[in-house]
């Protein structure tokens, strides 16, 4: 993805573009930045899996892994980089 980079934080994987991170993985789960529409979906069909998390002043998600195979845990990666990223970015890559 491009301009996606990974940072340590308190030992911790944290992934970033430029100074904005868009995932970080804690204690077998994750907080991402996804889509607001979808993460709400989310939230509500599968709390098992997905949770609210305050971030400043709005809401992420809350990601257990061991919910997730690998292709879907790589689309949540990807979507939750192209919240933080220019369309003009995104959209060629994604287009892909």
């Amino acid at each position: 993805m491009p301009g996606a980079h990974e940072v340590a934080y308190k030992g911790d994987p944290w992934f970033n573009v430029g100074k904005k991170t868009f995932a970080l993985f804690t204690d077998g789960r994750a907080i991402m930045k996804l889509d607001r529409g979808r993460q709400e979906l989310l939230f509500e069909v599968r709390p098992q899996t997905f949770a609210r998390c305050k971030v400043a002043t709005v809401h992420w998600s809350w990601v257990e892994l061991d919910h997730l195979d690998e292709a879907e845990l790589g689309e949540l990666v990807l979507e939750a980089w192209s919240q933080i990223v220019p369309k003009k970015v995104s959209r060629p890559f994604l287009g892909r």
